[in-house]
């Protein structure tokens, strides 16, 4: 890999500002100088400086700007140059051709970051934080990501593998020494750090649970009778009508889903079919789909029309929803007032619950408010180190399994040999996580996730 040149387009291709094609390895400047020229000054004497010139593409020239790093000082720790052109499919592929004419060669998906990773330049978790915030669809994931790639779980789990280290350091020498009379203390020492990890560990997948959240989006179910407006309400959260919208009973007889971003985070909201009774086999079919929802959603918010009374199938919605994380949100506030409202639901409904109008949208912000704090631990989204990548998870997990099985080994009075197998797999595998201890697929895997240029 070492021997290799390579070069991408690292922004989007199509008409734009400007288009950065990038080029990395020991050939960089050589490859630069026969393309690239400037009048007054010359790359390898200025790395790190923007210098205005001209690039022979071979049929075209181009005014560009040109940038090389020195390495190690560079983003995969190699000699790179970076070309800044006129933004456009023709001109950004008929510089990337002439670099390759001139020696490039043309990068895999993600081989930039991938050569920053082998160099040293990122850990592994690192790498992936770069991917998750080129992927984000929200600020919480881009905070998420951000941390990755600032190396937030690497401190971590890295001072966990020293504790590890250590334990093992001590176990090696209190069984090669045992007229010392160490194994009673060694024991001890164990037992304590390994509870410190474990807690740790049981820290970070508890949280990590809000993190899948973040990554996937949490799902918010509108459910309700016909007509109670569901779909109104979904209209108004998005701030766009997205649903049909009629007075007809029926009209929506399928899912219809939109997602909005609310202090940062994703929320994906579903406009479900009016459960109620019916013979029209296609409607039939969205109100098992309405059921099904319920089942998977993270909260579900219980539509009913506060201006009119409370039917036994409002009441019938309610009682098949008990056990679910739910928010009674009574629409069509400009058609009631409180004193009413409160006599209708107070035999129903013994939870909080909103009132909004949606043909209004008066209460929407206070409702996408609720909703969040409903949902979200502020002191978890806030947090350092929040896992949203499920590798990264499955390892803590496998991690904590050992550690278990280390303390029950202790707990079972068996040997510190025995003891020190379960630590040195833990250490193993927190080491996947950062690329202490990976394997060649692994490394593949993850970086064939990427998109070329990156």
């Amino acid at each position: 890999m070492e021997n290799k040149t390579i070069c991408a387009i690292s922004t989007p291709i199509g008409v734009g500002g400007i288009s950065i094609i990038r080029v990395s390895g020991k050939d960089s400047l050589k490859i630069a100088s026969k393309v690239f020229s400037c009048k007054k000054e010359s790359l390898d004497k200025n790395p790190r400086k923007m210098l205005l010139g001209t690039f022979d593409a071979g049929t075209f020239k181009e005014k560009c700007m040109a940038v090389y790093f020195k390495e190690p000082n560079s983003y995969t720790g190699e000699d790179m140059v970076e070309f800044q052109c006129h933004g456009g499919m023709a001109v950004s592929t008929g510089v990337l051709n002439a670099i390759i004419d001139a020696g490039g060669t043309l990068a895999e998906a993600g081989e930039f970051t991938k050569r920053a990773f082998v160099n040293g330049k990122l850990s592994l978790d690192e790498a992936e934080g770069v991917i998750d915030i080129i992927n984000s669809e929200s600020e919480s994931e881009i905070k998420a990501g951000y941390n990755l790639l600032s190396g937030n779980l690497k401190k971590q789990i890295t001072s966990m593998q020293e504790v590890l280290t250590n334990l093992l350091a001590k176990i090696e020498v209190t069984i090669d020494y045992p007229e010392e009379d160490l194994e009673d203390q060694t024991v001890i020492d164990v037992k304590k750090d390994l509870e410190k990890i474990k807690t740790d560990l049981i820290e970070i997948l508890n949280n990590s649970q809000t993190g899948v959240k973040i990554k996937s989006g949490y799902r918010v179910a509108i459910v309700g009778k016909t007509n109670v407006g569901k779909s109104s309400l979904l209209n108004a959260m998005l701030n766009f009508d997205k649903a049909i919208v009629t007075n007809i009973q029926g009209t929506t007889r399928d899912l219809v889903e939109d997602t909005y971003t609310f202090n940062g985070v994703k929320f994906i909201l579903v406009d479900s079919a009016g459960i109620r009774e019916t013979d029209d086999v296609v409607e039939k079919i969205g109100v098992e789909k309405s059921k099904e929802l319920i089942n998977v959603a993270d909260i579900v918010l219980i539509v009913v029309d506060g201006g009119a009374e409370i039917e036994n199938e409002d009441i019938a919605i309610i009682k098949n929803v008990s056990d679910k994380n739910t928010l009674l949100v009574i629409n069509k506030l400009d058609t009631f007032s409180n004193k009413e409202l409160d006599e209708k639901i107070k035999n129903i409904w013994k939870k909080d619950y909103i009132c909004v109008s949606a043909k209004n949208k008066i209460g929407i912000f206070e409702l996408k408010e609720k909703i969040f704090r409903m949902l979200i631990d502020s002191n978890i989204l806030n947090s350092n180190v929040l896992l949203t990548n499920v590798r990264h998870i499955n390892l803590v997990k496998e991690s904590l399994g050992q550690i278990n099985n280390a303390l029950n080994a202790i707990n079972n009075n068996l040997s510190l040999d025995m003891i020190s197998i379960d630590i040195q797999s833990a250490w193993s595998l927190l080491g996947e996580i950062t690329g202490t201890s990976n394997t060649d697929e692994i490394v593949n895997t993850i970086f064939n996730k990427f998109c070329v240029g990156k």
